[in-house]
């Protein structure tokens, strides 16, 4: 893509131009997944596999014009050849950073409260990792280059090559063979280290240098330079052709063993890309001017792939914001394929422009339609607010003691409200303790990016011990027996005992010390925390108080037997939800808020001891799919179930049981809002849809919100209200939303 010179000889360069602009769209496809919607598995022997030739080919071109001209022209075997390549890069890399700032601010990326914010983030974004996910391509081309430089300077030809594929190995450890590293403690904790520095080991150190002092390989076998002398000539395209083929062959079985093993990090790196892209370039080198392209065009190519590269995540926002307004995210976007042809096409189209305002070449005339804002249509979809859940953590903050850390819980996908998105904002909140109920969910939050100690509050198979290591999960410890098949694994795990204090579910019994002791006695266990549960902390009832003191001194009392037989339970922490606001006089390390953190209680008339302010952070709305008119006596939907006994009007709203919504609400009195008016559900709850009666809402129509949860003009249904009339619990309401409601976050009071 970017290139230390701006010259080219022969059909050679000109097959490295035109390639680039392959090599840019399957940057595309890594970002867009195109066979996503078709065949995961399809999708990742394009975008895991194949489309990561792209990036190390645009290193190995620049490595190879850079050293070419250093090795064939004596005036440029200065260091000022390596500034000015750096000079030019930093140029196009300040100009991206501009480009991407109005979606950094609207990402919330300067936010301490929204991203977590930090002049040393800033700093090590800026040299490693990019301002925007694909602009570490630009830092790591002016710092890879000027590490191969000195290895070009200090070390003969070869020694710089061994010294790169040293550098490539130790990246490779942490990026597609991750999982071998995690095998060993002491590299766990190095790499662990280096990741506080940077996100990725592909970067300028790591990477890159491998791919350009193979581009200086390339650029030695077409020159006399005193340092390649001995080495072979270059082979033929027929040769390189069967070598390539022999690499790629090789690189897709080693991309689907180290997939299979769960060993990837990353998948950036593999042994066999680096041949697999030397013998690509090589063919290109050695191969005809297939396509019978100018230079003229070469030169324009050059361009094109650098803006498309530069410009297309900026255009996957545009084609996901424009699918929104025009209410075609299902076709732009769902379909992966139409999503990725979309950016492709709108991507070349920009960077046309793009090059066209660089002043290179004529304008292309042609009409050009701006993207129209609006708001997204969806069937069905939550609203999330972020201040809300902002407000009520801060709230449920002012309960607690200043010393006592709040472990948030985030199972049951953040109770119905989306994990993946709750938990970064919590991050970015400063909570560093999450709690999930089991592992799937841990590793889907790891693998969003999600920092800090997740913990495991259910029951994890001692098999899966190797995925606990390698995410830094930490499992709650349930018996001494599960203790003794977690220690036999192997692994050192970080874990948190359970006491069993009277709720009789999981836990090692309060009374029997040997078992309990036992627990921080493994050797490959290390106890960072010891909790209980509390059974009946929602209730006032004088019984239900009683016994909620009994458990809290049983837990006390089982804190005083581990302290003085000379062991450190870690943080201690009892207190869920009703456990802080009921019995907020009582002192722990660290509190468990969960239904409380997303505005609700369990029941809709329970009033804690504790009264702070809590706000709703999720509401409920679906579409108005279709209104008509309906006779007197004229049966509407399965089996009947509704038969009005005058003229009607109905309306058809786009939500029905598969997505959460409970099926004997219609007969329990159930209503939505229309238009801030009530209006009865009737008949019965469909899989996708149910029916109500608007008769009294004259202006409903096709298109209109219908509200389940939440605020509609002056009316209002809570999650509590619609949970006290199916007879179930607030949690569940929430808890069993499907992932067919699309959620939409708000960073907007």
């Amino acid at each position: 893509m970017i290139t230390a010179q701006r010259s080219r000889s022969g059909g050679a360069g000109i097959n490295i131009d035109w390639f680039k602009i392959v090599a840019a769209l399957l940057v595309i496809a890594v970002h867009t997944g195109p066979l996503m919607t078709y065949s995961p598995d399809a999708d990742f022997l394009l975008t895991g596999i194949a489309a990561r030739l792209a990036v190390p080919f645009f290193f190995i071109a620049s490595g190879y014009f850079f050293f070419r001209k250093r090795m064939s022209d004596e005036s440029n075997r200065n260091s000022k050849s390596l500034h000015r390549y750096a000079l030019r890069t930093g140029k196009l890399y300040v100009m991206a950073i501009i480009i991407y700032i109005p979606i950094n601010v609207y990402a919330g990326y300067f936010s301490a409260a929204e991203a977590g914010f930090s002049w040393a983030g800033l700093a090590s974004d800026l040299i490693f990792n990019g301002t925007f996910y694909h602009l570490w391509y630009l830092p790591a081309s002016i710092l890879g280059m000027y590490i191969t430089y000195v290895l070009y300077s200090r070390l003969s030809l070869r020694g710089m090559l061994i010294a790169a594929a040293g550098l490539y190995v130790i990246g490779l450890l942490g990026d597609s063979y991750y999982g071998l590293t995690a095998t060993n403690d002491t590299l766990l904790k190095l790499y662990d280290g280096m990741f506080t520095l940077f996100d990725y080991t592909r970067n300028g150190i790591f990477f890159t240098p491998m791919y350009f002092a193979l581009g200086a390989l390339a650029a030695s076998r077409q020159t006399t330079d005193p340092q390649t002398v001995g080495w072979r000539k270059p082979l033929s395209f027929r040769a390189n052709a069967a070598w390539f083929t022999v690499s790629i062959v090789l690189m897709f079985a080693e991309g689907i063993i180290l997939r299979g093993l769960e060993w990837p990090r990353h998948d950036s790196i593999y042994l066999t890309l680096a041949p697999a892209v030397y013998f690509l370039f090589q063919c290109l080198l050695t191969g005809k001017n297939w396509l019978g392209i100018g230079k003229s065009a070469g030169l324009y190519m050059r361009q094109l792939s650098t803006w498309i590269y530069i410009l297309h995540p900026a255009i996957i926002v545009v084609v996901r914001f424009g699918a929104k307004a025009a209410g075609q995210t299902e076709l732009l976007v769902t379909k992966s394929l139409i999503h990725y042809l979309a950016v492709a096409l709108l991507s070349i189209l920009a960077s046309i422009l793009a090059v066209y305002a660089e002043g290179r070449l004529p304008l292309i005339r042609g009409g050009n339609k701006e993207a129209v804002n609006g708001h997204a249509v969806h069937r069905a979809w939550a609203e999330i607010s972020f201040p809300n859940l902002r407000h009520n953590l801060s709230e449920l903050k002012g309960v607690l003691p200043e010393s006592c850390a709040v472990i948030a819980v985030v199972k049951a996908n953040a109770y119905g409200h989306g994990s993946v998105r709750i938990a970064p904002h919590l991050n970015a909140l400063g909570i560093r303790q999450l709690a999930v109920a089991e592992i799937e969910e841990a590793i889907e939050l790891r693998k969003h990016g999600v920092k800090g100690d997740i913990l495991i509050l259910g029951y994890t198979s001692p098999r899966r011990a190797g995925e606990l290591k390698r995410y830094k999960l930490t499992q709650t410890l349930v018996s001494e027996e599960y203790g003794q098949q977690l220690d036999a694994c192997g692994k050192a795990l970080n874990v948190h005992v359970k006491i069993d204090t009277g709720m009789n579910r999981l836990g090692v019994p309060h009374d029997d010390t040997e078992s309990l002791l036992a627990c921080y006695k493994f050797k490959r266990l290390k106890v960072t925390g010891t909790f209980s549960h509390l059974s009946v902390s929602d209730s006032r009832k004088p019984e239900h108080v009683t016994f909620t003191h009994r458990q809290l001194q049983r837990f006390d009392h089982a804190m005083s037997l581990i302290r003085a037989a000379g062991f450190d339970p870690g943080i201690a922490h009892i207190q869920s939800s009703y456990g802080l606001l009921n019995y907020s006089s009582c002192v722990y390390d660290a509190a468990r808020p969960g239904i409380s953190l997303y505005g609700l209680m369990s029941h809709e008339d329970d009033t804690p001891l504790a009264q702070i302010d809590l706000r709703p952070v999720l509401s409920l709305r679906a579409t108005v799919t279709q209104v008509k008119a309906v006779e007197a006596y004229s049966p509407v939907g399965y089996g009947h179930s509704y038969v009005p006994d005058r003229d009607v009007t109905i309306a058809t709203i786009s939500i029905g049981y598969a997505d959460g919504i409970p099926r004997e609400l219609s007969e329990r009195g159930g209503y939505v809002l229309i238009r801030g008016q009530r209006a009865p559900i009737k008949g019965i709850i469909c899989m996708d849809q149910m029916i109500v009666d608007v008769t009294g809402i004259e202006e409903a129509q096709q298109g209109d919100t219908a509200t389940l949860i939440g605020h509609d003009g002056d009316e209002l249904i809570t999650a509590g209200q619609l949970a006290k009339r199916c007879g179930t619990l607030t949690n569940e309401i929430v808890s069993r939303l499907g992932s067919r409601i699309a959620r939409v976050y708000t960073h907007e009071g």
